[in-house]
């Protein structure tokens, strides 16, 4: 993803780095050690109501609980189905959802070290994306929230017309697109995951090292995609499908198609 700049004189939200596990003769550790703090550095910044006011607008929990609303609307199909609802619902409460991802971030800064060396390589690649999808989501938020504050009514409520012009003013597709293309690669890699089977050991037998190291947010956090993709069987559909999905839904909002939620 290439830099998008500076937002008053701070950087926005900017990413320059190679996924490739190599640069050049810098050790593997130390490029997935940096991934992850610059990660962690974008989520702080973003989320400080200090260096960072529009933390404060009273439009950003109203826009997450229509977000939330809205996905569940979009996701019915999903939850209706026995075999996809787990996946279903951890997608909407820990990647898309607005709940307090704070312990789990707190777990990764405050340990980093001990992570790297008790859990795959693997796991700490997609924590990582689950950590940017949440920096990269709130920073978007932060800028829907702004510009629904300068367009509705004080009082006035989030509507679907409300929140396409909001869309469309905030812009930046390009975010848009990466932000599903997060979404999708967590959900491939768990999927991968619960396919190799020395992973999901892995994973099992660090449960008690996780939490004697005060990983315990973190390791939860991976358990649940873990056991949500286990039951899913193969997770190519419903990867494909919420991608597919929530492309139509961005191009539509884009375009200002007049019905951009529909199925």
């Amino acid at each position: 993803m290439r830099p998008i700049g500076f937002e008053g004189g701070r950087p926005y939200l900017r990413d320059t780095m190679n996924r490739s596990p190599l640069h050049g003769s810098v050790p593997a550790s130390d490029v997935l050690r940096r991934r992850v703090l610059r990660r962690l550095q974008w989520l702080k910044a973003v989320q400080d109501p200090v260096a960072e006011p529009r933390n404060r607008d009273p439009r950003l929990p109203e826009l997450r609980r229509w977000q939330m609303e809205r996905l569940g609307r979009s996701f019915a199909h999903y939850l209706a189905d026995p075999r996809t609802r787990p996946a279903a619902q951890f997608f909407l409460s820990d990647l898309y959802g607005d709940r307090d991802f704070s312990s789990r971030d707190r777990d990764v800064a405050r340990v980093l070290p001990k992570m790297m060396g008790i859990l795959p390589a693997k796991m700490i690649v997609t924590a990582a994306d689950g950590v940017e999808l949440h920096a990269l989501s709130h920073a978007l938020d932060l800028r829907m929230a702004r510009a629904l504050s300068s367009t509705l009514r004080k009082g006035a409520p989030i509507d679907a017309a409300a929140y396409a012009e909001a869309y469309r003013a905030v812009g930046l597709p390009h975010l848009r697109l990466h932000q599903i293309g997060l979404i999708e690669c967590i959900g491939v890699a768990l999927d991968h995951a619960v396919h190799t089977p020395t992973l999901w050991q892995l994973l099992r037998l660090s449960r008690l090292p996780a939490k004697l190291a005060g990983l315990e947010a973190l390791q939860s956090f991976l358990e649940r995609g873990f056991g949500a993709f286990r039951v899913l069987g193969g997770a190519d559909d419903f990867v494909g499908g919420i991608v597919a999905q929530e492309t139509a839904v961005s191009r539509r909002l884009f375009a200002g198609d007049p019905d951009p939620f529909r199925a």
